[in-house]
């Protein structure tokens, strides 16, 4: 999938954010922040069409795990094809990670990738995703999100003690990417 598929499915689908995929230049600085040398479990949300997934899954060790959840029903169909069998991917709400996670026998992660759009939900879901994310969360784990603006800083104030953002320009927009630990 290219930027047209991604200006297609902005067109029709309210949730997805973005014309065009998350640059290069953001997937690495946001990798950056993740330690690839031992097994994970890294829930991504809004993956869209697998671009950050794809490069974590080339960085993952044989025995970690990734969980995608994507509300778009022809980005899900596209993570699909990836065959991974570390990949499970999941045509679902980030509201429901913790059912999700559960359901894997998950009872934390490691590092939480989110590029869902957060200035575009109602307050208490936002609120809802981000308690579930610390609550997910180890005390070692990272919760690292990309938005395209610094909105999202206070929310996750709310919990976690430790949030750091940093800006990646070279992204049509440009990306405020974010690491909220405990």
């Amino acid at each position: 999938m290219g930027t047209l598929s991604y200006l297609k499915n902005f067109i029709k689908d309210r949730q997805v954010a973005s014309i065009t995929p998350t640059s290069r230049y953001t997937i690495e600085r946001v990798c950056r922040h993740i330690n690839f040398e031992k097994d994970l479990r890294i829930i991504e949300f809004g993956p869209a069409d697998g671009v950050f997934t794809k490069v974590i899954l080339e960085k993952l060790t044989p025995e970690s795990e990734i969980i995608a959840i994507e509300t778009n029903t022809d980005f899900a169909k596209s993570l699909r094809q990836l065959h991974d069998k570390r990949l499970t991917v999941v045509n679902r709400s980030a509201e429901d990670v913790m059912e999700i996670a559960s359901g894997r026998s998950w009872n934390s992660a490691d590092y939480i990738l989110s590029g869902i759009p957060f200035s575009f939900l109602k307050k208490d879901v936002k609120h809802k995703i981000l308690q579930d994310s610390a609550e997910l969360l180890g005390d070692q784990g990272f919760f690292l999100g990309y938005q395209t603006s610094s909105h999202l800083k206070p929310h996750l104030r709310a919990y976690f003690p430790k949030v750091q953002t940093e800006m990646e320009y070279l992204n049509i927009p440009p990306m405020c990417i974010y690491k909220a630990g405990k």
